[in-house]
């Protein structure tokens, strides 16, 4: 269970000092869509309560929210790191 009060809440400078964490490049993808998070909850059929408490640290996703999230934002995930001649 997650307790509010133990959780860090999420601003949008956060994402700018550490963007490593999935959910900050998400909640930055949001900010960057330009568009807003009721016109994204409607369009992805995310209720408007969890993406807002989502994007502002509350809660996460479900795995079928944040399959239609990248969806709808036509998000990427790429690789950041090439693996060494050992992990090959």
């Amino acid at each position: 269970m997650l307790y509010v009060a133990n959780s860090i809440l999420y601003t949008p400078l956060m994402a700018k000092k550490r963007t490593n964490l999935l959910t900050d490049q998400l909640r930055q993808a949001i900010d960057d869509s330009g568009l807003t998070r009721y016109r994204i909850a409607k369009e992805t059929g995310i209720s408007e309560s969890a993406l807002a408490q989502f994007y502002n640290g509350h809660r996460g996703l479900s795995m079928g929210a944040l399959n239609a999230l990248g969806e709808f934002l036509q998000l990427k995930i790429t690789l950041g790191r090439r693996p060494t001649k050992k992990e090959k």
